[in-house]
């Protein structure tokens, strides 16, 4: 049987990044701004923002065979 708090965690950071995502959403439609949101909140949004960034420079994306990155 798995472990339910492990089961648990999976599913909060899955609906931390649909926030995220929704988030973003509203800011690029003009609903929301960045600066609508508590400090501590930016701040947050940005140290994961950064981090994903930093994590996606190490990724090796593989080209496909006309030199497309896939």
């Amino acid at each position: 049987m798995a472990n339910k708090g492990s089961d648990f965690s999976q599913l909060d950071a899955d609906f931390v990044r649909v926030l995220e995502d929704l988030i973003d959403a509203l800011i690029a439609n003009g609903t929301l701004r960045m600066t609508d949101l508590p400090v501590q909140a930016q701040q947050k949004l940005s140290q994961r923002k950064q981090q994903r960034a930093r994590l996606s420079e190490h990724l090796d994306l593989l080209d496909d065979e006309d030199g497309q990155v896939i």
